[in-house]
């Protein structure tokens, strides 16, 4: 492991600089994304919570049995004699769909990370620190959100900054890690500090 003079951030040796192709909006929202992640992760060393994941998996992994057991009725029973099972399998693999669906728009929304903040003590409940990003397709303005809630007393607090990726990226597409992890972090200080003036 060797640290980064600039970002403070630990790197493995055989990591290597982010590059991507500019004009790919998935690739370019996916890398700063992951940075995010590696930031809380390994600066702050907050646990991540893969709850929101499993539960999308749950729903995909039903839907998939559905049809794969259709599929195998099928072959055992061929058609008309496999018609009603079909149709249960082809309704009840909609219906998981509908609850996909409304899971990922209305639960899940647009967090791509969960961690959680143990307390030092290991007495009171974990705070829980949630982020959010959003690029638009054909936009260049990332906006990235974190929300806090306190573990003890509920309270929730969120900071957020919109910025273009080119404050991020140089020419070749390349992550500039130091200049990103400065605005995560003013984010989660942001928050901590109206925390820390609280207690």
């Amino acid at each position: 492991m060797v640290r980064d003079k600039k970002s403070g951030l630990k790197w493995s040796i055989d990591d290597k600089p982010v590059t991507i192709a500019k004009w790919d909006g998935a690739a370019v929202k996916n890398s700063l994304d992951d940075a995010v992640r590696k930031i809380m992760k390994e600066k702050y060393k907050y646990e991540e919570n893969f709850k929101l994941v499993d539960i999308r998996l749950v729903i995909c992994t039903v839907s998939c049995i559905f049809a794969m057991f259709a599929l195998a009725w099928d072959y055992f029973y061929p058609f008309p004699e496999s018609c009603t099972v079909l149709f249960i399998c082809v309704v009840s693999y909609f219906i998981m769909m509908g609850i996909l669906t409304f899971y990922t728009a209305y639960i899940e929304k647009s967090h791509f990370l969960v961690t959680h903040e143990k307390d030092q003590a290991g007495i009171d409940p974990d705070n829980v620190w949630v982020v959010d990003s959003c690029l638009k397709r054909f936009d260049d303005m990332y906006t990235l959100e974190i929300h806090f809630t306190n573990g003890t007393s509920k309270v929730e607090r969120e900071s957020s900054l919109t910025k273009s990726v080119s404050s991020w990226f140089d020419e070749s597409g390349t992550l500039q890690l130091e200049l990103f992890e400065k605005d995560v972090q003013s984010l989660h200080d942001n928050i901590s500090s109206l925390e820390k003036k609280e207690k």
